[in-house]
């Protein structure tokens, strides 16, 4: 496609979101990005790309949806996802194209949509290195800082075995003295995930750094680890799930 017949393509998905006569709801948005995938299947990835991406510098416009999220949230919900299923876009997700998709992050929402789909795995795949990484987790920008720690998630997915204890431990490390909530929620995460392919890497970082670290993150991370949960004592809908989880592996 030419640049314009993108916008043009693009400007065309943005008026079936926000001219929807009921709210799309998360489901709503996520079938819509699924749909658009298929029909651009066949589409470079740098199309796809300059879709997403005028979806995201254009979302804000128009009536807001979901004012709870912010007025870019279904418009910037959708282009993630699109860029994430559609296999050519994101093949090229370096950080130049992830920075230029995030320049909206405003909340813990979209924050996890984009370190959760995009970010993480692209590093996992090498597309961005632990520099670039870091160097969100350095910066000025408060989301980003949470966009590093949750981006480690992906490195220690079921899949990928032992997880990968040095890459996330490093971003960890840059969040020992830090204590506003979202942080401390997402290095609890980040710590909790790596538990899980690696216990007694994270029982050591808790024990050299347990003066520092926050109290909330020492507690849910040893409950996860001796309980399988971050609460010592699970509600009983969390512990029938886990019996259920448990049954299923086998």
């Amino acid at each position: 496609m030419l640049v314009a017949e993108c916008h043009e393509y693009a400007e065309a998905l943005l008026r079936e979101i926000l001219d929807s006569p009921a709210v799309l709801m998360t489901p709503d948005l996520r079938k819509l990005a699924r749909r658009e995938s298929k029909a651009l299947a066949s589409a470079s990835g740098e199309d796809v790309l300059a879709i997403c991406n005028h979806l995201i510098e254009q979302g804000g416009r128009g009536r807001v949806r979901r004012a709870e999220h912010g007025p870019a949230y279904e418009s910037r919900m959708v282009a993630f996802d699109l860029a994430w299923m559609h296999r050519g876009a994101f093949a090229l997700l370096n950080w130049r194209e992830l920075e230029r998709l995030g320049p909206t992050l405003d909340g813990w929402a979209s924050v996890d949509h984009l370190a959760r789909k995009l970010s993480g795995p692209a590093w996992q795949r090498g597309q961005i290195t632990d520099a670039r990484v870091r160097r969100w987790a350095t910066s000025d920008d408060f989301w980003w800082q949470r966009a590093a720690l949750v981006s480690t998630i992906a490195l220690n997915e079921r899949h990928l075995g032992s997880g990968d204890a040095a890459r996330t431990l490093d971003i960890c490390e840059v969040f020992i003295d830090r204590h506003e909530d979202l942080h401390v929620k997402a290095l609890s995460w980040a710590l909790r995930e790596l538990a899980l392919r690696d216990a007694p890497a994270v029982l050591d970082f808790l024990a050299q750094h347990e003066a520092r670290l926050p109290r909330r993150v020492t507690r849910e991370v040893r409950n996860k680890i001796t309980t399988g949960h971050k609460q010592a004592k699970p509600s009983a809908a969390m512990q029938r799930r886990m019996s259920a989880r448990s049954r299923e592996r086998g």
